[in-house]
């Protein structure tokens, strides 16, 4: 069985981004940082433990490297790398927890670079750049946790294992290569014998089919015709042999000829790096004496800036505790000013219900309807008296009459 391992250049050093020493090969160093650390990333099996957890799709080789000519996303970018970021501090054994979507970036960040600050990381750049998601400085720190959380899992990193059965195959397809070449130029060699014997009249039939000759072959053709003749079948007996690019003496040429080319170049180049290099230095020297200059020169300024940072502060401060005070009386303003809306209503609407006539012209109507009905009683009443009195009048004169009728003499009565 055949052991594959992955080949990975040394890790990345702290030291690295120093800013005087980098050369103009830095700009892309961030996409070499950025496939080793995706190597990294799939030894620690993120595609399980990141990639299918939150649902996300895998990730490109350079899909933390920023460039003009590459599409970038900084808000699923800078998501995708605090993800990465806390799952990996996790991995390197601290706990860290997962930052949500709409937590503060700056907290974010900051604790992030605190974890990192933990590891022994360098961190000389400031936090704002990681908050665009990509770049130089996220693979970095990207990486530098990769780096813990593979010494935190024990891993080590071993020599490649090739397998020699293939190397015994590729020599051996390089030595066929070799006798079939050598076979070419035998054969090339036995077409112009034949040909030659061909083209001579005076060899019969059965001398090219002995094997010895018994005596010195001559040719009797003239030199023109056979100048006429070689020229007629010279294309023919052309043979075109395609060169393998696989081939490793073609590669062993092709270096020889670029050593060439480069010490011919460097000859050339080297006295324009030279005078470039002196006028750098004395540019250099130029712009740090300036600097110094403008220094000493601008050191009250400083001083003066400083100071105003300071009262700056205080004057913050003084805001903040100011701040305080406003709000709570904002509060208590605004509890009054609902108690106030609350009053103002009841106040409404017992003058609404105050300034109603309805209520007025119903009493109105209601003293004229006991108007009526009082005089319609008062009539009633004075019926019911006379009829009251009428009968009192009626029973009074019956008995009057009785009265009269009881006191009459009795010889009237026996008159009648």
């Amino acid at each position: 069985q055949i052991g594959c391992y992955i080949v990975l250049p040394p890790m990345v050093d702290d030291n690295r981004r120093g800013d005087d020493e980098r050369g103009p090969g830095a700009a892309y160093q961030m996409f070499v940082v950025m496939e080793d650390l995706l190597d990294k990333l799939k030894l620690l099996d993120y595609e399980e433990e990141v990639l299918a957890k939150h649902n996300m799709k895998p990730l490109s080789r350079h899909y933390f490297a920023s460039s003009a000519y590459m599409p970038s996303n900084p808000g699923e970018q800078f998501f995708m790398f605090t993800i990465i970021a806390s799952w990996l501090i996790n991995a390197a054994g601290r706990p860290f927890e997962q930052p949500q979507e709409y937590d503060d970036p700056n907290a974010t960040v900051s604790n992030i670079l605190s974890q990192l600050r933990a590891f022994g990381g360098l961190v000389d750049f400031p936090p704002s750049k990681l908050k665009a998601g990509s770049g130089e400085h996220v693979c970095y720190v990207l990486d530098r946790l990769a780096e813990e959380a593979l010494k935190e899992r024990v891993f080590s990193w071993r020599r490649p294992n090739y397998p020699t059965e293939e190397m015994e195959e590729e020599s051996v397809m390089e030595d066929d290569a070799e006798l079939t070449l050598s076979k070419v130029e035998e054969e090339m060699t036995v077409v112009y014998i034949l040909s030659f014997l061909t083209l001579t009249p005076s060899f019969s039939q059965e001398a090219r089919l002995s094997s010895k000759p018994d005596n010195i072959l001559e040719s009797n053709m003239d030199a023109a015709e056979w100048n006429l003749e070689v020229e007629r079948v010279l294309p023919q007996l052309k043979v075109t042999i395609r060169t393998d690019h696989k081939d490793w003496r073609i590669h062993v040429d092709q270096m020889h000829q670029h050593k060439d080319g480069i010490k011919s170049s460097l000859k050339e180049t080297k006295g324009y790096l030279d005078k470039l290099q002196e006028e750098i230095g004395k540019t250099l020297e130029k712009v740090g004496s300036r600097e110094k200059y403008i220094n000493n020169q601008l050191e009250h300024l400083i001083q003066d800036y400083r100071s105003a940072q300071s009262k700056l502060s205080e004057a913050r401060e003084c805001y903040k505790q100011g701040s305080g005070g406003v709000t709570e009386r904002t509060r208590v303003l605004a509890e009054i000013t609902e108690e106030l809306e609350k009053v103002k209503q009841e106040m409404e609407e017992k003058g609404s219900s105050m300034s109603d006539g309805a209520p007025v012209v119903k009493i109105k109507q209601s003293l004229t309807k006991l108007k009526q009905e009082i005089v319609q009683m008062d009539i009633r009443i004075g019926v019911v008296e006379h009829t009251l009195l009428q009968a009192k009048l009626k029973e009074k004169s019956n008995m009057t009459r009785d009265m009269h009728a009881t006191n009459i003499p009795e010889p009237a009565i026996g008159a009648y």
